[in-house]
């Protein structure tokens, strides 16, 4: 895969649309370290739809290694323009809520280390961008 790195790592190993196990401990010193920052998106061309339709499979993951209940980041959205897929997804993994706003993983948690990934297909990769998450 050509993988376009919108921050620096190559420790992502998801499942499509299931959180990853975590990489970390949970005997990891504590500290602050719950921003978006921590959050990284990676994002490459795959294999196109029978149709011809151009896929790729995103991987998001948190790289928060403060501690796993201190980085603990929920209500994670994105900035994704008019997202959308010629092939479907699992909305409670990625949707699109509004303009240029994409809730991740329903709401829900992602610990320290944990990774979640979705493929989708359109004519040209869509931008995306940590726009704010919860601690």
């Amino acid at each position: 895969m050509n993988f376009i790195k919108l921050l620096l790592s190559d420790n992502c190993t998801c499942n499509n649309g299931e959180i990853a196990p975590s990489k970390f401990g949970s005997d990891l010193d504590t500290g602050s370290g719950c921003t978006k920052d921590n959050i990284e998106v990676d994002q490459g061309q795959t294999s196109p739809l029978p149709n011809g339709i151009p896929t790729y499979t995103v991987e998001i993951e948190n790289v928060c290694i403060d501690g796993r209940r201190s980085c603990r980041m929920s209500n994670i959205h994105l900035r994704c323009g008019w997202f959308s897929s010629a092939r479907l997804i699992d909305p409670a993994v990625f949707r699109r809520v509004g303009y240029d706003d994409c809730l991740l993983n329903d709401g829900a948690p992602l610990d320290a280390g944990d990774c979640i990934s979705f493929v989708y297909a359109n004519t040209y990769p869509y931008p995306l961008e940590v726009s704010s998450v919860s601690c």
